[in-house]
């Protein structure tokens, strides 16, 4: 006999407010498959971005955003040998999560370690393994180097600078106020800089005068060629996002004259084309978090009905944290 789940469903492109929670059958399981009844479900920048046809997975519609969600195993394929039937766990599911239940790949899935939350749960994976990601592989960063990092308040920002922290950088946080600071500074960081006060670029080579060395970039715009214009030589900066909208078109002259590297990182790729690397980040993480040294900072919990105001606080840039719409006890 069928069986649905309830869902936040797009049916068509545009902002928040044209979503609408529906039915959809409930997902078959085989395979490697594992079947979630969700609890939690963490919001990211490219759910603001898929529901508006503007990110480069495109489901087919009707289907239901939300890209990461905690929860716990209803059932299991075949195939599957990690998990069991009431097993808690935390992942990644590309879209699909904004709903009751959810299919995920076993690979994708990861065990909820002891006395972390749902929320925290679904708060985790995306912003510690693309921040860890980016300043371990593709940054290597080194003890002791000056790290400023964009959007420091952010959810990828905060676990930026925890990291960062954690792998012995000097951090430097930039942010659009001072409240926004405020949390950055709660999370370790050791020098601030109001962006909307002060003018980035001078703001930098008074608090590193040769400049910094890894610049962690998820907002883009005009941002990214005033923090360029700050690196030391043989530093690398960043490019992880476009959260102002604006992908900045960078002066070529400005990596030749640092000698520094303009470093793509797109995590999700890293996922798929190196499985083992990405496995042994996530160990490293969880036992940071065992260390205490890492936390995810949850700024909004949202009831399952309230997802117009949650996705909106992503798209109006005002969390501190992440926001987590809350879709079962």
């Amino acid at each position: 006999m069928e069986t649905t789940r309830r869902a936040i469903l797009c049916h068509e492109y545009g902002p928040a407010d044209k979503l609408q929670i529906g039915e959809l059958d409930s997902p078959e399981v085989k395979g490697s498959g594992v079947k979630v009844r969700v609890k939690a479900a963490g919001l990211n920048f490219p759910d603001t971005l898929i529901i508006e046809g503007k990110y480069q997975l495109k489901p087919q519609m009707p289907f239901a955003p939300g890209g990461e969600m905690a929860g716990e195993v209803l059932e299991v394929g075949e195939k599957v040998s990690r998990f069991k039937p009431g097993d808690r766990v935390m992942g990644l599911t590309g879209y699909g999560a904004f709903a009751e239940e959810i299919v995920a790949p076993e690979g994708q899935l990861i065990p909820i370690p002891e006395g972390m939350s749902d929320e925290e749960a679904a708060s985790f994976s995306m912003v510690y393994g693309t921040s860890y990601h980016a300043l371990k592989q593709r940054a290597n960063i080194q003890e002791g180097e000056k790290l400023l990092v964009l959007g420091a308040s952010g959810g990828v920002g905060l676990a930026t600078v925890e990291l960062g922290k954690a792998m012995g950088a000097h951090v430097i946080a930039a942010a659009s106020s001072q409240a926004k600071l405020d949390v950055a500074k709660e999370a370790g960081a050791d020098e601030l800089i109001n962006y909307t006060e002060e003018n980035l670029k001078d703001a930098v080579k008074s608090r590193a005068r040769q400049g910094v060395d890894v610049i962690y970039d998820p907002v883009g715009g005009d941002f990214t060629e005033q923090a360029l214009r700050c690196m030391n030589w043989n530093g690398r900066h960043l490019i992880v996002g476009f959260a102002a909208g604006d992908i900045p078109q960078i002066p070529a002259n400005l990596p030749l004259l640092k000698g520094c590297s303009v470093v793509g990182v797109f995590w999700g790729n890293f996922t798929m084309k190196e499985p083992e690397n990405n496995m042994q980040n996530i160990m490293d993480l969880l036992k940071l978090y065992g260390e205490g040294k890492i936390r995810p900072r949850v700024s909004e919990v949202h009831p399952f009905e309230d997802y117009v105001n949650a996705l909106n606080g992503l798209s109006e840039r005002r969390a501190t944290g992440k926001i987590v719409l809350k879709v079962a006890d």
